[in-house]
Parts: C-alpha cells; sequence; structure tokens
C-alpha cells in the first residue's frame, strides 16, 4: 500500500488535530529498541530505536498515535515546560533471558545517531542490569511530575508496596 498523502495534508491534520485538543491534555510517550548499550558515562544508548514514538493520554481523552523519533528529539526543547527546562521520568523495562528488569530515572539531553538514540540517565530506582537485549522506555508526561499516575511513580509505588510486605512477614 502507497502513502499518497503531502507534507501539506500532514500540516492541515495536525492542525485540525491540534485545534480539537484541549490544552491540558498531557502524554506519555514510548519507545522501542532491539538492544541496549549501558554506558560508562552516564547515558544509555537504546540501540536500532523503533523510528516511530508512540504517545499516549491519560482520561478523560485517551488520545494515542505516533510521531517520528526525529520529530520527538528535535522537539525536547520546544514550549515553555519543555523536557529540556524540566527533564522527565522514565522506566526503562529491559527485557532479559528470564526476566524483565525495570529501572526508573531521569532522562535529558537525547541524541539520536544512525538508528540509535542515547540518553543521560540518572537512576532514582532499581538497579541497571548489564543486558544488551532489547529494551522500552515509557517517558511520563510533558511538564508533569512523578505523580501515582504516572509510569514511574505507580512503578515506584509498587517498589514500596512490596517492601512494605516483605517487612510484615518478617
Amino acid at each position: 500500500m502507497t502513502d499518497n498523502t503531502t507534507d501539506q495534508d500532514d500540516d492541515d491534520l495536525v492542525a485540525m488535530f491540534s485545534d480539537a485538543v484541549p490544552d491540558d491534555v498531557e502524554y506519555m510517550f514510548a519507545q522501542t529498541s532491539h538492544g541496549l548499550d549501558v554506558g560508562t558515562d552516564g547515558r544509555i544508548t537504546l540501540k536500532g530505536v523503533s523510528s516511530a514514538t508512540l504517545f499516549f493520554s491519560d482520561r478523560p481523552y485517551r488520545l494515542t498515535g505516533h510521531i517520528s523519533t526525529g520529530e520527538f528529539v528535535d522537539s525536547w526543547d520546544d514550549g515553555e515546560n519543555s523536557f529540556a527546562q524540566d527533564p522527565p521520568n522514565a522506566l526503562l523495562s529491559i527485557f532479559e533471558d528470564e526476566a524483565v528488569n525495570d529501572v526508573v530515572a531521569v532522562i535529558s539531553d537525547p541524541k539520536l545517531n544512525n538508528g540509535d538514540l542515547s540518553y543521560a540517565f540518572e537512576v532514582t530506582d532499581g538497579e541497571m542490569a548489564s543486558s544488551t537485549g532489547p529494551a522500552s522506555l515509557f517517558i511520563d508526561m510533558i511538564g508533569r511530575p512523578m505523580t501515582p499516575g504516572s509510569v514511574a511513580g505507580v512503578r515506584r509505588r509498587g517498589r514500596r508496596r512490596g517492601r512494605r510486605r516483605v517487612r510484615r512477614r518478617m
């Protein structure tokens, strides 16, 4: 199937969509990759990152879609409450042989190079694995702190509950 739409048509659709969506919609983002490289310089690299970054919003709007990963990186410092001004929280899910290792972090300084996407990565919860397998990165909403309903907040809350359960059993 061939995509016969033009850039102008896409611009018109984006403008119509933007006008129809209320200003208070906040999006979460998801990026997937074939591999992961954990650098000694405090950076992670999503090797073979998908060319599309998925986005979605919470209730009541429940909007979904995707933008190119290049466009996502290019818009990092757009707006008055950009990711560059207020770095987002993220949940990195690293797929290992028998389990998934989740690490919560603050990410910044994205760099896209030949299909690999790297971020400065400051771990706030969990431990980095040495795995080089597939990984997914879930990025919290623009301008929103790590709230109980955010991906990183849910992960943090789950870990705390697990620790409390273990302490109660002792």
